[in-house]
């Protein structure tokens, strides 16, 4: 076991957790008024906790850094009843990639005219779906996608469609989630002139009412540059339609994948600085190009819902094995898929009681059986970590639920909301019921 000298300070330590994050007694902490190591003596571990105040305040961050431009939240990154209802009351849209997303959302009583269906490949349960319930646009991936979608919305009617095109721009945190560059499925090719070609043919469609252009550049990415280099390009295609086809666009989508610090130190994307570079690099491009300024459409989803979640787990075994110490929780990679699939790395923090050892260097391990399933590597803990403890892992709310998986048959954590020094709870702890009614054959 490594020890830690030199401990992190408290405040730095906090700087990744939601706003409402006090610590009521030494070694504990409780977010929006609600103490973690209750929440997992009540609701069972491991749980998922989700700040509804920090929700809501990125939400109005991101109204108040672009109050011109129509704001959607990314569902993919965790979408569940509760999150469609607080993202609606803020008034932002909703980017949904599934007929499961968008029909959560609308019986949930998002209204459908501002859900924008995504998707490099939608089935066609995922269009009969928003068509039936009146979604407001949606997004081309590829040009087989004009022809279905024009048949399903039949010769008398009229769906407004984006095109998702590819600008060729390598961004994002890793190579699995960066988006922008023509060697990945998303989207559709400015430089071999696929996108040109798709909106050709969606122009020759009467019921299809083409209003902008989409694309987005991968996930995780904290410089703005990257951003600016696709108005210019995504700007020039629109000057090429322009010159083409007489086309003026009223939208420009520039998607999200705004990076977001998931321990103490790491870089973030700087909000103020993208919103007043963007619109500023959008009405010089524009000028330049003799366009009118197009509507901005952002989407994130990540940095309004990652922050504001905490997963809280309670260790069932602490390993030693040579140098290498090993803190097993009840949850793993069933729960956090994104360790194994990008090696992202946490700072989990011992709740419920105060140790005054010194910090040592631990590798966090879920229970699932793959030596894959590591939480958090290099984390540091107290030395005397023991079975029975909870350790709480920030910057848990996005991608973690929503990638969840059924392996080993653990059951999926519930999710509860906290605020104003109440708990309640959102989504269910997945039971061993659930997994045997599912399975009908013998």
């Amino acid at each position: 076991m490594t020890t830690v000298h030199e401990p992190i300070t408290a405040a730095a330590e906090l700087a990744v957790w939601p706003a409402s994050t006090t610590e009521p007694r030494p070694g504990d902490l409780a977010v929006g008024g609600v103490p973690l190591a209750e929440a997992a003596d009540r609701f069972g571990t491991p749980v998922y906790v989700l700040d509804e105040a920090e929700v809501r305040d990125r939400c109005r961050t991101y109204r108040d850094a672009f109050p011109d431009a129509e704001i959607l939240y990314a569902a993919k990154a965790f979408l569940c009843r509760a999150m469609a209802h607080w993202t609606a009351e803020e008034g932002l849209g909703l980017d949904v990639c599934s007929a499961g997303e968008l029909e959560l959302a609308v019986t949930t009583g998002f209204p459908a005219e501002r859900i924008v269906l995504h998707g490099n490949a939608k089935s066609p349960r995922d269009l009969d779906t928003a068509l039936r319930l009146g979604v407001g646009r949606v997004v081309i991936d590829s040009p087989s996608e004009i022809a279905r979608l024009a048949a399903a919305v039949g010769p008398d009617g009229h769906q407004k469609v984006m095109v998702r095109v590819v600008p060729g721009i390598s961004a994002g945190g890793h190579e699995k989630i960066r988006t922008g560059t023509g060697d990945q499925k998303f989207g559709l090719s400015i430089a071999d002139g696929y996108a040109q070609h798709a909106i050709t043919r969606i122009l020759d469609q009467p019921q299809l009412e083409l209003t902008g252009l989409h694309c987005h550049l991968g996930s995780q990415i904290t410089s703005v540059k990257p951003y600016l280099v696709a108005v210019r390009r995504m700007v020039g295609l629109m000057a090429r339609l322009h010159e083409q086809h007489g086309l003026v666009l009223p939208e420009l989508d520039l998607g999200g994948g705004h990076g977001i610090a998931y321990r103490p130190g790491e870089p973030t994307l700087d909000l103020t600085a993208l919103a007043r570079k963007v619109r500023a690099e959008l009405a010089d491009a524009c000028t330049t190009a003799g366009l009118p300024v197009p509507r901005l459409i952002i989407e994130p989803g990540r940095a309004i819902a990652g922050p504001a979640g905490i997963a809280v787990y309670r260790v069932l075994s602490v390993k030693h094995t040579g140098e290498h110490v090993f803190v097993a929780v009840d949850g793993g990679m069933s729960d956090n898929p994104r360790p194994a699939l990008y090696g992202v790395r946490y700072a989990p923090r011992l709740i419920g009681r105060h140790s005054t050892a010194d910090r040592a260097r631990v590798t966090v391990v879920g229970r699932h059986c793959e030596a894959g399933d590591i939480l958090a590597a290099d984390a540091e803990l107290p030395a005397d970590v023991r079975p029975g403890d909870l350790l709480a892992v920030p910057v848990a709310g996005a991608y973690h639920l929503s990638m969840a998986s059924g392996y080993n048959l653990v059951g999926r954590p519930p999710v509860v909301a906290v605020r104003d020094g109440s708990a309640r709870l959102l989504v269910r702890r997945e039971s061993l019921e659930d997994i045997r009614s599912r399975d009908v054959g013998l």
